[in-house]
């Protein structure tokens, strides 16, 4: 058994996270940290877990980490992940971060997209971005792994076979994504207030949402071999359910492709990525809703490329992944504790 922490016990992905660290294989949940004066147990934040995980929340502090655990994974917020991640790798523990702060490469893109400077610029050179279907190859021997989006996730994935092959055009990418409000958190926000977003339906983040640059980045690395760099469109919503990401993504092809073809050429980049699940027809949220697959269909409309994709956000987009990284970083089956 390994033991591992969670740094920041609070939200939800930290909530799904330990449901599935406690019942993995290889894992041991030996900590739980929490910045909440009265150190809550787990199941009073999340009652969900009682009789799952018995423990009580610490401060964090880096020696007692490293002491216990040779993993964590930070559920922390934005900019937080960079006040924990260097002490605890110079105590040789490995960092699965769920956050945004080592995703992006560039800390110059990093400080603007984030208003905030990047503290941590060794540490963002030498992170991997932890995308298991596109990343796999690197993942088992990363110290940092930064766990992807999960818009990102979805527009990625998405994306990913027809960048890789050069077949559209890398300028014309609309990705018009709708998320439950569960992806914006567990803390109060008047946007997520229940009489805010029930029966409502709204666009936010327009032009500037934050994930912007990490999709354009890392299918600007798939594709480096074949063209020029991806610059996409991405629209976000906010939709009034608790949890999931719908995406309808519209591409240009260079040539006449056909439906067939696609399919062929996705089964084929897939083909080891058990997670990823190509649909003859239109998936929904319910579909992927507690699991941790990405489902994904593919259409020829009027010429042009047409991609329905759904995740959970708070599995494969979030704690989940986290697991299938940690499963690559001890050299086990990606599948285990998530199937």
């Amino acid at each position: 058994m390994i033991p591992v922490a969670v740094v920041g016990a609070s939200g939800y992905a930290a909530r799904e996270l330990m449901g599935i660290l406690a019942r993995h294989p290889y894992a041991e949940l030996v900590m739980a940290t929490s910045r909440a004066d009265e150190s809550p147990t787990v199941d009073s934040l999340h009652p969900s877990l009682r009789r799952i995980v018995d423990l009580t929340c610490v401060p964090f502090d880096a020696d007692r980490v490293a002491e216990t655990a040779r993993f964590a994974f930070l559920a922390l917020p934005h900019a937080a992940s960079l006040d924990v991640t260097p002490a605890l790798r110079e105590r040789g523990v490995r960092v699965i971060d769920l956050s945004a702060d080592y995703r992006l490469k560039d800390p110059v893109v990093y400080a603007d997209w984030y208003s905030h400077e990047h503290s941590d610029p060794g540490g963002l050179a030498e992170a991997v971005y932890g995308l298991p279907e596109i990343y796999r190859d690197r993942i088992p021997n990363a110290n940092l792994t930064a766990n992807p989006g999960c818009y990102t996730s979805t527009s990625i994935l998405s994306l990913a076979p027809l960048i890789a092959e050069d077949l559209i055009e890398r300028k014309s990418i609309i990705i018009d994504a709708k998320s439950g409000v569960s992806g914006a958190g567990r803390s109060p926000k008047l946007t997520t207030h229940y009489p805010e977003c029930n029966e409502n339906f709204s666009a936010y983040g327009v032009g500037r949402h934050r994930h912007t640059p990490e999709i354009d980045q890392v299918l600007s690395d798939v594709g480096r071999l074949t063209g020029e760099p991806v610059e996409v469109l991405f629209t976000p919503h906010l939709v009034p359910m608790d949890r999931g990401i719908l995406a309808t993504i519209y591409a240009e092809p260079k040539r006449e492709v056909s439906e067939r073809d696609l399919k062929d050429l996705y089964s084929e980049f897939y083909k080891d990525s058990p997670f990823v699940r190509l649909c003859e027809g239109l998936p929904g949220t319910k579909d992927s809703a507690y699991t941790n697959f990405f489902d994904m269909t593919l259409r020829v409309v009027r010429g042009r490329i047409l991609i329905v994709a759904c995740l959970d956000n708070l599995l494969k987009g979030a704690s989940g992944v986290a697991v299938q990284n940690f499963n690559l970083m001890i050299g086990q089956d990606e599948t285990l504790g998530l199937v």
